[in-house]
């Protein structure tokens, strides 16, 4: 499964910012998908996931209140918006598909197989 991440961009601290992770020609119905950021020098981390029914989802202490996962109700896409960016959310996102449905308790990379190329948020000083 491919998937592919859109959306990222330059936005001011305090601004918003929607990410979109789809798989062309395939539907993430049957998927759980996460969400990851890595900047530079740091470990990937996961932002947050969401299940293939959409009824459970899970964010990381650092984004929540701040930060939405969702899905489309055509099952194509895959959204995390984020709001009051901070400098600290500057990275590079990832979505990745996990193909057992679910949004694991544990936030390691293991559980996702396929992955996109990431999308660049840029926050300025």
């Amino acid at each position: 499964l491919q998937v592919v991440e859109s959306g990222g961009g330059l936005v001011q601290p305090g601004g918003s910012l929607r990410l979109s992770c789809a798989a062309p020609g395939f539907s993430l119905d049957y998927y759980g998908v996460g969400w990851f950021r890595q900047a530079p020098g740091k470990e990937r981390e996961r932002v947050s996931c969401i299940s293939s029914s959409g009824g459970s989802n899970r964010y990381a202490d650092s984004v929540k209140g701040r930060v939405t996962i969702s899905r489309d109700s055509a099952g194509t896409t895959v959204y995390l918006q984020i709001n009051s960016l901070k400098r600290g959310d500057a990275a590079v996102y990832f979505c990745a598909a996990e193909v057992l449905g679910g949004c694991p308790r544990s936030s390691t990379i293991q559980p996702y197989a396929d992955w996109g190329q990431g999308a660049q948020v840029t926050v300025p000083s």
